[in-house]
């Protein structure tokens, strides 16, 4: 039986742009799915790179334009791997143009943007989803199962901490293709809505919705040189950012996140602690999850690693022999198979726009809370 031609566009050809363009590459290989993806069109600001990634990459074609990427009839689902501030305005253009749509995390520059990307997408009835990739990782996927069963009884506390050290030197400048990530104006925000955002993603998956939050930012270089103007100006982004939190079921959490940690490069950990039992992740070793139960018999009763490779782990019966680990790349190989096996199926694969909204007003409420020094309400 044929597939389904689904032609896509893609707009961005950095980082996320390859992890997404492999995605689409891999998925029909590794999964049953409906659909056959080609890779109609990259769009990106400068001709000569965007012509050499969809020579690199397969593409059918480029634009250096994101709209008229958008405007042609040939692309069916619109993927935005664009900066932070871009996200807005192409996930409205293509709601309204009809395009599925996958956006890169964060959603948006704040949650008010978010909310209007989201009655965008409602009010069309276009598919869509954000990337927030790690929730794919077969270890976490199966923390959450390991949840869901109630094998942690009720949950006590929450900690997440997501570490870098890229920034530390003071001639690094900001702005532009490659350290947009600096300039509040194209990320919105620091460590919070690029680091924290993931924390909090796969918080709100694992554990439930948080009420409220209680945070302090902090800029180490107060300025730096823009690429852009060549003038040195403000940093406005927080380069650390530590916060505390209520969950609606009662647990504690804690959650730190900065650029400045010497020596870390994607520390990303999380640990989760319950009556009956805890379990910890480390993103540096991904493919295992440790698990702690109290109910075991004292006499073997331990911290035990969890290799997950085994076929009836989550997405493994789709790649190699038992023993043999994936890697990052496949989380986002798992995103888009779960995407378009839920526009097949008729359930949506999550986070969707609405899911990733509250995310975003996580990350809004931790910002304010940074400033006013008090408890402040999520506001979803």
């Amino acid at each position: 039986m044929a597939k389904k031609k689904i032609n896509v566009g893609i707009v961005g050809y950095g980082f996320m742009g390859r992890t997404h363009t492999n995605a689409y590459r891999q998925a029909p290989k590794f999964f049953d799915m409906p659909y056959d993806f080609v890779l109609k069109a990259v769009s990106g600001l400068e001709k000569d790179v965007a012509e050499a990634f969809a020579s690199n990459w397969g593409f059918e074609s480029f634009e250096t334009d994101w709209r008229k990427l958008i405007e042609r009839d040939d692309i069916d689902a619109v993927d935005i791997c664009a900066p932070n501030f871009m996200h807005h305005d192409i996930a409205i253009a293509a709601a309204e143009a009809g395009k599925t749509i996958l956006c890169e995390k964060p959603l948006a520059m704040n949650s008010k943007e978010a909310l209007e990307m989201v009655e965008a997408v409602e009010k069309a009835g276009v598919p869509n989803m954000v990337s927030y990739n790690y929730r794919r990782i077969p270890a976490v996927t199966l923390a959450k199962n390991l949840i869901d069963e109630g094998r942690l009884g009720r949950v006590f506390h929450y900690r997440a901490v997501f570490l870098q050290d890229w920034t530390i030197s003071t001639d690094l400048p900001q702005g532009g293709d490659a350290l947009w990530r600096l300039d509040a104006k194209a990320a919105g925000s620091g460590v919070t809505g690029d680091l924290l955002a993931h924390c909090i993603d796969t918080a709100l998956w694992l554990n439930g919705s948080i009420g409220s939050v209680t945070a302090m930012t902090e800029t180490f270089v107060k300025e730096r040189k823009h690429n852009l103007t060549g003038k040195v100006e403000p940093v406005t982004i927080d380069d650390a950012c530590a916060f505390l939190a209520r969950f609606d079921n009662g647990s504690l959490a804690t959650f730190e996140s900065t650029r400045y940690a010497r020596g870390h490069k994607a520390l990303y950990t999380f640990e989760i602690n319950g009556e009956h039992a805890s379990i910890q992740w480390d993103l540096h070793d991904l493919h295992r999850l440790s698990y702690f139960d109290h109910r075991d018999d004292s006499l073997v009763r331990g911290w035990r690693s969890i290799h997950v490779t085994d076929g009836d782990m989550p997405y493994m019966d789709r790649w190699w022999v038992p023993g043999l680990s994936v890697g990052f790349e496949c989380s986002f190989i798992h995103g888009v198979a779960d995407f378009y096996k839920g526009i097949e199926s008729g359930e949506p694969a999550h986070p969707t726009f609405r899911d990733a909204l509250e995310t975003q007003s996580v990350c809004d409420a931790i910002l304010k809370s940074a400033k006013t020094g008090a408890w402040e309400k999520v506001e979803c």
